[in-house]
């Protein structure tokens, strides 16, 4: 990829950052959207919530790169935070969609990579899921619908439009894994629930990679699931982080414990999600870390 002007929303966050990191290191110029006054002309203002962004600053940029929104993990789903969750998500989505396709012809991106999550296909139980599943039902499923249609207005000006269904990001510095580690590493981790519900994870390195890889090829579009090939259900993974940790794995979490401490939240720990990079395969991806012991010894 010759080096190019990309625009990232949610540069703060556990994956934007590592993106931004990313293209900086090949030389690319990177302009963050930024809440506050812009400090420079690396960055352009926006307010994701009321549907807010600096039009001017996109004109001209090669690409846009969508992963803003708040943290779906981080507090307890009350009303208030779900509408939180949502705001930031399908508006901040909106209003770059709409300032993308305002600009004139020649001056609009030819790429928008936009986030999306693997919540799209809710409870799968044991059945595998690609990019072909239907959506499910329930906050999430209804939220990533909402989500990846604001984008529409990009992608009927023509622009090419990515829909990166990220799944669960096995890294230190945030996420869920941000959370586990520090339990599995001091000897209080375990299985939660009965252990038997699928999680698909994908390491940071892989996360990053992959946005890239969507990125550079012009030939790829809609949507494609960010995961490692071969998800593993809670309890294999409670088992590996034991064995990378070298910690014991004796706390398991009951499901009544879970429902007390995250309310709504505890369905989506619980539930099962077995989802495979179909698209991102095909395309001739190919993982770092596909195995999450590697993931893990990666973080």
């Amino acid at each position: 990829m010759v080096a190019t002007r990309i625009v990232v929303a949610g540069a703060s966050g556990l994956i934007g950052g590592a993106l931004v990191r990313s293209l900086a290191a090949d030389g690319h110029e990177v302009v963050r959207l930024v809440r506050r006054a812009p400090r420079g002309d690396g960055e352009v203002r926006w307010d994701p919530e009321r549907g807010r962004v600096d039009e001017a600053g996109l004109a001209g940029c090669d690409a846009v790169v969508n992963v803003a929104g708040a943290g779906v993990g981080d507090h307890r789903w009350t009303d208030a935070y779900k509408k939180r969750i949502h705001d930031s998500r399908v508006h901040g989505t909106a209003a770059l969609a709409r300032a993308v396709a305002s600009l004139p012809e020649r001056d609009r991106p030819r790429v928008l990579v936009n986030g999306s999550a693997i919540g799209f296909y809710g409870e799968t139980g044991e059945r595998v899921v690609d990019e072909d599943a239907p959506a499910g039902r329930g906050f999430l499923p209804e939220l990533c619908v909402e989500w990846e249609a604001a984008a529409a207005p990009a992608a009927e000006a023509g622009v090419r439009t990515v829909f990166a269904r990220t799944g669960l990001v096995v890294a230190r510095g945030g996420g869920a894994w941000g959370r586990l580690f520090p339990l599995f590493q001091a000897g209080l981790g375990g299985r939660m629930g009965d252990g038997r519900q699928y999680w698909s994870f994908v390491s940071l390195h892989d996360e990053v990679a992959a946005l890239r890889h969507l990125l550079d090829r012009d030939d790829l579009s809609g949507p494609f699931n960010l995961t490692a090939p071969e998800p593993l259900t809670n309890r294999e993974i409670t088992a590996a982080m034991g064995r990378v940790l070298r910690r014991p794995t004796l706390f398991p979490v009951p499901a009544p414990v879970l429902r007390a401490a995250l309310g709504e939240m505890a369905g989506d720990v619980l539930g099962s999600a077995r989802v495979v990079p179909k698209r991102l395969l095909e395309s001739g991806f190919t993982f770092a870390f596909p195995g999450i012991e590697d993931a893990l010894r990666a973080a």
